[in-house]
């Protein structure tokens, strides 16, 4: 049989699940910007807006095993290349026009990630009105952790959500602070976008981000995942 493309297609992203030797295939990434009221603040503003969303190319995540060191390409054209540490969501079902009740079952399970940002890039398309692609859409802009499936976690919900920077730390929070929940945010982006299973959602960042050098190790932590440890090289 002749091969159908002009190319080979690149293979299937995906991400390792924790007990499982399957893998967990990714089909879109979203991430909900400023869904928690002290980064909001930090970042300008206040109150509970409307949620947001910017997206990411699946092939940005940088998949990090449990108790392993990943690393992550200090970036060009940045001087302020910032840390946002985040619990995700990962879709194993969906839908469009979702109620909070339906998106709630529609999750798979929950990851640590890290949502990397170019800041100074971010800054002036914000000045110039201009899409967001080039701070946070980036190459390698996404490390995240094995998905651990719901029935695997308990109290997600309440769960303490912290990032170190070369053992200090420098977010520390509770995913009780989010703005919007975590189903509320799958249902509002439902009727935003037609869900699907493979989706992952990044589900906002702490107080606290900063940035970080080349050598520098962060670690991050959300209470029932694995640590997520990544070097910046």
């Amino acid at each position: 049989m002749t091969n159908p493309y002009i190319f080979t297609p690149p293979p299937q992203v995906s991400l390792p699940i924790s007990g499982e030797s399957a893998q967990y295939p990714v089909r879109r990434v979203y991430c909900v910007g400023r869904n928690y009221a002290e980064h909001a603040k930090e970042m300008g503003f206040s109150g509970r807006e409307v949620p947001f969303f910017f997206s990411k190319p699946a092939d940005a995540l940088v998949p990090v095993a449990a108790d392993q060191w990943g690393e992550v390409p200090y970036p060009s054209q940045t001087s302020n290349f910032h840390f946002e540490m985040e619990l995700v969501v990962a879709l194993g079902s969906g839908g469009k026009d979702l109620t909070v009740e339906q998106a709630e079952k529609c999750i798979y399970g929950y990851a640590a990630g890290l949502d990397m940002t170019r800041r100074d890039l971010q800054s002036e398309c914000k000045k110039q009105g201009r899409p967001w692609e080039v701070g946070k859409a980036f190459d390698h802009s996404a490390p995240i952790g094995p998905i651990y499936p719901v029935a695997d976690v308990e109290g997600i919900e309440k769960a303490a959500i912290s990032l170190e920077v070369n053992g200090q730390v420098k977010q520390n929070s509770q995913i009780s602070s989010l703005i919007w929940s975590i189903p509320e945010s799958i249902a509002f982006l439902s009727g935003l976008f037609e869900l699907k299973a493979g989706d992952l959602i990044f589900t906002g960042t702490p107080e606290g981000v900063g940035a970080v050098v080349k050598g520098d190790a962060m670690v991050g932590r959300i209470d029932g995942l694995a640590a997520l440890q990544v070097r910046v090289i």
